[in-house]
């Protein structure tokens, strides 16, 4: 019976450690604490709590409404958004954890290390657990100071997110003075050259578009630039046999109004609207996960998100592999031909004269049947890549489920308390 007991409390310890792993959502946590509803408001402004939600093993340093009000005062949202990826750690520290830093001081890795606009160290932040018990945080830039300290624990969700209050925000070296960018100053030709998208760069220019996207850039754009190999993959189509209509639709389908960052991208679930978009067709993408790869899907074929050529509120630019083909131009995806039925002919009848070996018994054994051959037919929903695919994309924004460990858990509970009350 305490057999059966002790077996219960672990299993129900078990149940209660699975239901802990779920997601996050930054903003619904914070909006508990009107005293973080500044810090709160700008994360979704940048979008960065997109990002924060779509990653687990997180810390957020945050900051009440009044240090929060002196950092944004007379700075642009792009460059707030830096200050802000600096205090977002890629690791877990709750206050015990603070204070058990090997060596009393340390270096965490921040979302603005991986905006690719830190250069050298400047995207690490020096955690350093202080005398009398303090912990002091400061930019890993050689020289700088530990101008902020630990005031508070806000909320942990253990080794998922962790919630941390400071009293004054970290300051990287230059990261408050970067220029911002406005729509007339960037040059998105430029940008696509250098970033070897020279082709698309060509194409928006010659029939126009590039005014359209010019005129979206203040209010966000987004950008989905086939890379110069995109043009030439096998299977993609003729543009010259297009018309000028057909073509603005075309690159119009490469773009999507409003700031819309890889973090978000990774938490969208619902086809996203570009700019060709009109009453005529849809002309939407959706967007699947894996890890930290993102495909766009047409209906057509698919992209693989290569890279990101510009990531400054208000816009974004990534390139992709493949040039995106909407349905309403190139129809819909073709299913493969079936194969060909085997066309067998007629084969003599062997005419077999019984002789004296053919009356007796073979000393050999029968031969086995042959393996059966792989079917090369496979659904790829039935192969391993695909079913990990498709499980990521089914995984809601920032949510980590854990179905099977649960039925698995309650089951075996089930069966215990049965016997408990049975013994």
């Amino acid at each position: 019976m305490a057999t059966l007991q002790t077996n219960l409390i672990f299993i129900l310890g078990l149940l209660a450690v699975a239901g802990t792993v779920s997601g996050h959502n930054i903003t619904e946590v914070l909006s508990g604490f009107p005293d973080y509803s500044q810090y709160s408001s700008f994360l979704t402004q940048t979008k960065l709590d997109d990002e924060i939600n779509s990653r687990q093993t997180i810390t957020v340093l945050v900051l009440n409404n009044a240090a929060m009000s002196a950092l944004a005062a007379k700075h642009p949202l792009s460059v707030i958004k830096n200050a802000l990826s600096l205090h977002v750690l890629l690791d877990y520290y709750d206050p015990t954890k603070l204070h058990q830093i090997s060596n009393g001081s340390t270096l965490s890795t921040t979302l603005y290390q991986t905006t690719g606009n830190a250069p050298g160290n400047l995207g690490f932040v020096n955690i350093t657990d202080l005398k009398g018990g303090k912990v002091g945080f400061g930019s890993a830039a050689p020289g700088s100071k530990l101008d902020s300290s630990f005031t508070k624990s806000v909320k942990q969700i253990p080794y998922n997110i962790s919630i941390l209050e400071i009293n004054a925000p970290i300051i990287a070296p230059g990261i408050l003075t970067a220029p911002a960018p406005s729509a007339s100053d960037v040059n998105i030709t430029a940008l696509l050259e250098k970033a070897g998208a020279k082709t698309f760069a060509k194409l928006i220019v010659s029939s126009g578009v590039i005014k359209t996207y010019q005129s979206a850039i203040e209010k966000g754009l987004t950008l989905f630039a086939p890379s110069d190999e995109a043009f030439k993959t096998p299977g993609t189509p003729d543009l010259t046999k297009l018309t000028n209509a057909e073509l603005v639709s075309l690159l119009l389908y490469h773009s999507v109004a409003g700031y819309t960052p890889k973090g978000t991208l990774k938490t969208t679930k619902a086809s996203i609207s570009t700019l060709a978009t009109n009453g005529a067709g849809k002309y939407d993408l959706s967007v699947t996960t894996a890890g930290d790869s993102i495909t766009l899907h047409t209906g057509v074929d698919s992209s693989r998100l290569a890279d990101t050529v510009v990531d400054s509120t208000p816009l974004v630019i990534f390139t992709v592999d493949n040039v995106l083909l909407p349905t309403e131009l190139f129809g819909k995806s073709p299913s493969p031909a079936p194969a060909p039925e085997p066309v067998s002919s007629p084969s003599p009848t062997p005419v077999v004269a019984p002789t004296p070996a053919s009356l007796s018994p073979s000393p050999l054994g029968a031969s086995p049947p042959a393996p059966p051959a792989e079917n090369p037919g496979v659904a790829p929903a039935d192969s391993p890549g695909a079913e990990s695919e498709n499980s990521t994309s089914r995984k809601s924004a920032g949510h980590v489920e854990a179905p099977a460990l649960l039925t698995i858990l309650v089951t075996l509970s089930t069966t215990v308390v049965s016997s408990i009350f049975l013994f």
